[in-house]
C-alpha cells in the first residue's frame, strides 16, 4: 500500500472534501488518496495501533471560529473564515464585529462572546473550532423520559444528561467550542493547518467549555471482525481494479472543468432529493439538458440561444461518446460510498454525547454528522459523512451566520 502522504497537499482548513469526491477533485491520484485514506481508517479498526491516519468526529457546530494571537500585530483576535478573505476580516473589538459583521445579526453576539472569553485560554498560535453554544442557547428537555441539557448550533441537536458533570460544566459556560484545527505561519496568507490540536494544555475557565474532536472508544466495541474486513479490502480491491482500467479518462476529465462543476451540482441535487447513490450519464444528460433549456432561457437573442446550446450539446456529445466509462467512475464512487459507510455504521457505535434531529412531535435519534480522517504525517483530511443521512437534512438547514 503507497503512503497517504505521496498524494497530500498542505491546505486551509476552510472546506473539507466528501472522500468520494476526490475521484472528481484529483483525478487517478485523487482515487488512490481515497482508497489509501480508508485502507488506513480499516488498519485503524482493526485494532492495528499503527494506523496511518487519525479520526475525529465531525461536530455539527456553527458558526466556525478562529481565535487566537494575530502573526503580524501580536494582538488576539477573532474572526470567521473570512479571515482568509482577500481583504481579510480581523477583529480585535466589539467595534470591529459590528463593522465586519453587521450584515449577519445572528453571527454577531457570538463572535462578541468568543472574543470576550477565548481570551482566557492563553491560546498560542490560532485555533479553529466550532462553536457549540453561547450563554441562553442550551435548554431543559425531557427525552423517552431522561431529562437533558440540550443545544442546537446548527442541524444536530446535542443532549447531555442533566445530572451529569458534563451537563453542569456546559451550564455553567458563557461559551461552548469543538477545537479541531491549528495554525501556524508568520502572515495569516501563509498558515498552515494542522488537525488534532493539543488542547489539554489550554487553560481552564469556568467562562469556555471546549473538547478537541478526538474520537474516543473507551469500549473497544468500533473494531472490525475479520469477515468485515475481508470484505472492505474486497471493495477497494474492486475500486483499484476499476481505478486502473480507466485512469486516462479519469485523468482526461480533470481538464474538462465545466463537466466536473455539474458533475458535483447533479451529485448534490440527487442528495436533496433523497436519491444518493443513483448517479448515471442518462440522469446526467437529464440533468445538462434542463440546465441548457434554463441557460437559453435566459438570453433573448437567436445567436445567444444557439451559442448557450452549442456549449451544452458539445459537453452531451462528449458524455455519450464514453458513457460505459462515466457509468464505471458513478459505479466506483458508489463503491467508495458503501465502504465509507461501514466504517461510519461502526465508528458511530461507540456512544459520547446524545445527538438528536428535531422534529415537529419531539426528538429523532440521529448520529453524529460524521467523522473525519487525518493523515498523522500531512495533516490532509477527508469527510466520512452519510450524506444522505445527513447532507440532505444541512441542505436545507437555516443559517443566520455564514458570512
Amino acid at each position: 500500500m503507497k503512503s497517504i502522504s505521496q498524494y497530500i497537499p498542505e491546505s486551509k482548513n476552510t472546506h473539507l472534501e466528501h472522500i468520494e469526491d476526490s475521484v472528481w477533485n484529483e483525478g487517478s491520484a485523487g482515487v488512490e488518496t481515497a482508497l489509501a485514506f480508508l485502507e488506513s481508517v480499516s488498519d485503524m479498526l482493526n485494532g492495528n495501533a499503527k494506523s496511518k491516519v487519525n479520526v475525529t468526529v465531525k461536530w455539527d457546530g456553527a458558526p466556525a471560529i478562529f481565535a487566537g494571537i494575530h502573526p503580524e500585530t501580536r494582538k488576539f483576535f477573532v474572526g470567521t473564515k473570512s479571515i482568509f478573505n482577500l481583504n481579510p476580516k480581523i477583529n480585535y473589538t466589539n467595534a470591529d464585529i459590528d463593522k465586519n459583521h453587521g450584515d449577519a445579526p445572528g453571527l454577531v453576539p457570538k463572535l462578541k462572546a468568543s472574543l470576550k472569553y477565548l481570551g482566557k485560554l492563553g491560546i498560542r498560535g490560532i485555533l479553529q473550532g466550532d462553536i457549540m453554544f453561547t450563554k441562553g442557547d442550551t435548554s431543559k428537555e425531557t427525552i423517552d423520559g431522561v431529562k437533558y441539557i440540550t443545544f442546537q448550533p446548527n442541524t444536530i441537536t446535542y443532549a447531555v444528561p442533566a445530572d451529569s458533570e458534563l451537563a453542569s460544566e456546559i451550564t455553567n459556560a458563557k461559551i461552548g467550542v469543538v477545537w479541531h484545527t491549528n495554525y501556524t505561519g508568520k502572515t495569516i496568507k501563509d498558515l498552515k493547518a494542522a488537525f488534532n490540536p493539543q488542547v489539554s494544555k489550554l487553560a481552564r475557565t469556568r467562562d469556555v467549555w471546549f473538547s478537541d474532536a478526538d474520537f474516543k472508544d473507551t469500549s473497544g466495541t468500533a473494531t472490525f471482525t475479520k469477515s468485515e474486513t475481508k470484505d472492505i479490502q474486497g471493495m477497494i480491491d474492486g475500486v483499484r481494479k476499476t481505478a486502473s482500467k480507466h485512469s486516462k479518462f479519469i485523468d482526461e476529465l480533470q481538464g474538462k472543468s465545466a463537466i466536473i462543476s455539474e458533475l458535483k451540482i447533479f451529485g448534490n441535487s440527487l442528495i436533496r432529493q433523497g436519491a444518493g447513490g443513483t448517479e448515471s450519464v442518462e440522469g446526467f444528460i437529464t440533468h445538462l439538458n434542463s440546465k441548457m433549456q434554463k441557460a437559453k432561457d435566459s438570453v433573448k437573442t437567436d445567436a445567444a440561444k444557439k451559442r448557450k446550446e452549442s456549449q451544452f450539446k458539445e459537453l452531451v456529445t462528449y458524455l455519450s461518446n464514453n458513457s460505459t466509462k462515466l457509468d464505471s467512475l458513478f459505479a466506483m464512487r458508489e463503491s467508495l460510498v458503501s465502504i465509507k459507510i461501514m466504517m461510519i455504521n461502526k465508528l458511530k457505535a461507540v456512544k459520547g454525547i446524545g445527538t438528536f434531529i428535531k422534529t415537529d412531535s419531539g426528538f429523532k435519534v440521529t448520529a453524529p454528522e460524521g467523522f473525519v480522517a487525518v493523515d498523522r504525517l500531512t495533516n490532509k483530511a477527508l469527510k466520512l459523512v452519510d450524506r444522505l443521512e445527513f447532507s440532505m437534512q444541512n441542505f436545507t438547514a437555516t443559517k443566520n451566520w455564514d458570512k
